[in-house]
């Protein structure tokens, strides 16, 4: 058994040609590159969704050396978008119709031994192809080329095609293997490691599941995300004395867990799990979906560590490995669907769809992670026929795990085990989504919401404070409900990220500014909705935003608006300048009150000041505190209630104005200091202050500094801000950033790029050498910023 790494030493055709793949071919447009590779790179945005969509071609030379002779030589692609034709020495070998799962080529019978080969994909990434998610409209790009890795394996004639293994909770597994070519008189040797290194061996007939209990197990959860390893061996007995042979071996990970959907929601190893969840597209800036699986396992971070996500949906396709195994690690649940987007084709189309599922479940079902499967396109139409086949298809291959398919329409037919909903329904008033009971024909069945937020309020990071706090509290109202209503699994916003999108969808310059994250993942304002949902553990696991930046001159009028906190803490302090003004806990009672940490409204921007600088008493403080902030709130319209107290307090309108101005504040009022601390046992641990800016900054990120170069190229993301001098984003900021690199790292896009509401990012591409590595970023107005790498390469 050989394995061997075949990323690189690729040549790509943009156009494809047939002299590709024969032998010699000459006078062709060829460029080196390395794989994960997307067929052409774009603009961040008003990017031409034409140019992705071509047939082009890939060659690779190699040497089959004598010693493969009787052996088997697999050739395995993770990925090619969308339509690949695999040939080797000119004869056609395999096709494959989808671009989201992986497929294995048999090289043998074409291979030239002690000779020199030649490989070639045909690869064909154009939109009018008869396959998923193709035929209708998309919302989103789907991008082209080899981008995922490539792998060789040289193995027996006889060797294991797949290993699956069913594991519940209580310890019950049984292990399904797949064989090729002759094994008679084989046997199977199953080993399961547990993390600490103990170990339990099975051995079973070749014809027959593998069937056993484990004591003791420590079941997959989201809070304990433990893994075990199963390792398979094909193994053929000695005769004549000779010692047994291994013929093949699998090693696969996999979790001791059971999932039940009921009426009641989701049930993971008997206990109840409320799903808050977000979608994710694979794509990402200029690269679309050819990034290493370092950045793929770094999006899987960004959805449990920073957002404190407990699930997520690979919308609407099956996602790479690497980010399943992040998921598996990190105890994030995953709901994973067939490709597709509204659209039913014709009989081909729905042959090609069904294979898709058989894929996806194939190759994605010893991931714990994957809790649910997407047995429907997105937001299609009714197809009792094929939907029963794709429902039977994913049973049979997978009885563990129950199906679900993401409706657009009330009481679709329901033939999967759960009812998944893109609710889409909230206006900002009233409910924040619909009663289960009017939309699922079967309340007796699993309930869940599949997508809402940001499709209905977009938000750009540079959008004016107001805009961006809108779409926040709407993430946090439905978050709200779906917790509230009883039978409702949970809910799955959308989406992660802005994307890049055809241009009958997004906001005209081809991106759908629908993310809780820009491109380049940094947070939007909603992200803090998210990541304020967090069970704190220790201080740096609190979290403290602040909506507004409490400056007058950027709301209308100069009129104070709403300034929200999204934080996890017990309560908030206000401070102007140096004076305590008043302290805010939740409101368990109002309009959040469901969700584990509500944001809280800071509606008292007077507090005790009066008292200490008016002379007040405690009552009449109170109540000209409340005057002041309802003007506050009403843009100076006092309302029956304030014209009483004045009368009362035997206020004049010129005393209430004065108080104002000084409190309050109107424009060309001096500029006062706000500091809001978050309080957690009883301590301030977060501060945030708010103040004029004296001074701008330029902060750089890089989130994965140590990279490793093998067995692909290797990328490190990069995130820019613009920040004051109390470390404050700067969403208005929009200077460009002069990127340079020193060391063996290349800029992937510009090497000048904009802030973009103060926020901007970049991708450093590794070059195959090993050594440090600095990036030099330069922007007008700051100093300037540094960053360094550590590049390794694997041997």
């Amino acid at each position: 058994m050989e394995h061997y790494d075949w990323n690189d030493g690729w040549l790509f055709c943009p156009t494809f040609d047939p002299a590709l793949v024969r032998p010699e071919c000459t006078g062709l447009e060829l460029e080196p590159v390395r794989i994960p590779h997307t067929v052409k790179a774009l603009p961040y945005n008003y990017c031409n969704e034409n140019d992705h969509q071509r047939l082009c071609g890939y060659r690779r030379e190699f040497f089959a050396p004598a010693e493969w002779a009787g052996r088997t030589v697999l050739l395995t692609f993770g990925a090619i978008a969308h339509d690949a034709t695999v040939f080797c020495n000119g004869r056609r070998l395999f096709h494959h119709g989808c671009g989201y799962t992986a497929f294995t080529v048999d090289l043998t019978s074409a291979l030239h031994l002690g000779k020199k080969n030649v490989l070639a994909v045909r690869c064909d990434s154009r939109e009018n192809l008869n396959i998923p998610p193709f035929g209708g409209s998309i919302d989103y790009l789907t991008y082209g080329g080899i981008y995922r890795a490539v792998s060789l394996d040289i193995k027996e004639p006889a060797y294991l095609r797949d290993v699956f293994v069913e594991a519940r909770a209580e310890g019950d597994f049984r292990i399904y293997t797949a064989t090729v070519g002759e094994t008679v008189g084989c046997t199977l040797q199953a080993e399961i490691r547990s993390p600490a290194g103990s170990r339990a061996v099975y051995r079973g007939e070749l014809a027959l599941p593998i069937t056993g209990t484990l004591n003791g197990v420590h079941p997959w959860s989201i809070e304990h995300p433990t893994l075990y390893t199963l390792t398979v061996k094909l193994i053929r007995p000695g005769t004549s004395g000779l010692p047994d042979r291994v013929l093949d071996e699998k090693t696969v990970r996999f979790g001791f867990r059971t999932v039940q959907f009921v009426a009641g929601g989701l049930y993971l190893n008997g206990q109840r799990v409320v799903l808050r969840g977000i979608n994710r597209h694979q794509s990402y800036a200029y690269q679309g979906y050819a990034m290493p699986d370092s950045l793929q396992r770094l999006d899987a971070q960004f959805i449990k560590k920073d957002l404190g996500c407990n699930a997520v949906r690979t919308s609407h396709y099956p996602q790479s490995p690497a980010f399943l195994d992040a998921c598996d690690e990190l105890g994030l649940l995953v709901f994973t669907e067939m490709p597709g987007w509204q659209h039913i084709g014709d009989e081909a189309w729905k042959a090609q769809a069904l294979q898709n599922c058989r894929e996806m479940v194939c190759q994605c079902r010893n991931h714990p992670s994957v809790f649910l499967w997407g047995a429907r396109v997105n937001g299609s139409p009714d197809d009792e026929a094929f939907y029963k086949r794709t429902n039977e298809a994913i049973h049979r291959l997978d009885p563990t795990r129950p199906t679900a398919g993401a409706h657009i329409r009330r009481r679709e037919q329901l033939l999967e085990d759960v009812y998944a909903y893109n609710d889409y329904s909230y206006r900002g008033r009233g409910p924040a989504c619909e009663a289960r009971a009017s939309v699922t024909p079967d309340t007796r069945k699993g309930y869940l919401i599949s997508e809402f937020g940001g499709q209905n309020f977009p938000a750009k990071p540079f959008d004016d404070e107001a805009h961006r706090l809108v779409q926040a509290l709407h993430f946090a109202a439905v978050l709200n409900d779906s917790i509230a209503q009883q039978g409702v699994a949970g809910s799955f916003g959308w989406c992660l990220a802005d994307y890049n999108t055809h241009r009958e969808f997004g906001s005209g310059d081809r991106i759908c500014y629908h993310g809780v994250m820009d491109l380049f993942r940094n947070p939007k304002l909603s992200a803090a909705v998210y990541a304020s949902q967090k069970t704190p553990r220790a201080p740096s696991d609190i979290v403290l935003e602040v909506s507004s930046a409490m400056a007058l001159g950027d709301l209308p009028g100069g009129v104070p608006g709403a300034c929200w906190v999204f934080t996890n803490a017990e309560s908030v302090r206000l401070y102007r300048g140096n004076d305590f003004v008043a302290e805010f806990a939740p409101d368990r009672r109002g309009r959040f009150a469901a969700l584990p940490h509500p944001p809280i409204e800071i509606n008292d921007f007077v507090g005790s000041l009066l008292e200490k600088y008016e002379g007040m008493d405690h009552a009449s403080a109170l109540q000209v505190a409340a005057i002041l902030n309802e003007l506050r709130r009403d843009a100076m319209e006092p309302s029956p209630l304030s014209r009483a107290r004045m009368l009362s307090l035997r206020l004049g309108w010129n005393d209430v104005l004065r108080m104002y101005y000084k409190y309050i504040g109107v424009l060309g009022s001096p500029a006062a200091e706000y500091r809001f601390e978050a309080v957690w046992h009883g301590r301030a641990v977060r501060t945030v202050v708010r103040e004029p800016v004296q001074s701008v900054r330029l902060e750089c990120v890089v989130h994965n500094p140590i990279l490793t170069d093998g067995p692909t190229w290797d990328c490190a993301a990069v995130s820019l801000r613009a920040i004051d001098q109390n470390g404050n984003l700067l969403p208005y900021c929009g200077e460009a950033v002069q990127l340079r690199t020193e060391g063996p790292v290349k800029i992937l896009g510009p090497a000048v790029v904009p802030l973009r509401g103060g926020m901007g990012g970049t991708y450093l591409a590794t070059t195959g050498e090993a050594g440090r590595a600095v990036l030099h970023c330069r922007m007008e107005g700051a100093l300037d910023t540094e960053a360094y790498l550590t590049i390794r390469c694997r041997e």
